[in-house]
């Protein structure tokens, strides 16, 4: 499950799919683990702390990324890797890593709420 979701956010800026779906599929791998294992199997393999620390990362990343555009001179979230002065075949750019961005910061967004209600406590 956790190798089609990362199948889904490097493949979605060219088929179906993306960083959201890829994250929610990643999410859902942990989400059956903690199911069928208990919350204390599925933090062993994902401790919060490290998922906390995943999902700040992955938005102060998406953050500098969206910022990359401004300084370029071309807008919040612009593609500064294709330049405006070329009129070439259109290229992916950045999607590729807005989509892998999204995603980790998805699935380790509603892992952890996920895991946070599966508690007994």
């Amino acid at each position: 499950m956790l190798l089609f979701g990362f199948y889904l956010l490097t493949y979605g800026h060219l088929s179906p799919g993306g960083g959201f779906q890829g994250g929610v599929v990643i999410a859902s791998g942990v989400i059956l683990l903690a199911i069928s294992r208990g919350v204390e199997a599925a933090e062993s393999l994902f401790p919060v702390l490290a998922l906390t620390k995943a999902e700040a990362f992955a938005f102060f990343l998406l953050l500098a990324a969206g910022l990359a555009g401004v300084v370029a001179g071309i807008g919040f979230l612009g593609n500064p890797v294709v330049r405006a002065d070329v009129q070439a075949v259109p290229r992916a750019g950045m999607i590729l890593l807005f989509n892998v961005l999204i995603g980790i910061k998805v699935g380790a967004g509603v892992s952890l709420i996920c895991m946070h209600l599966f508690r007994e406590e």
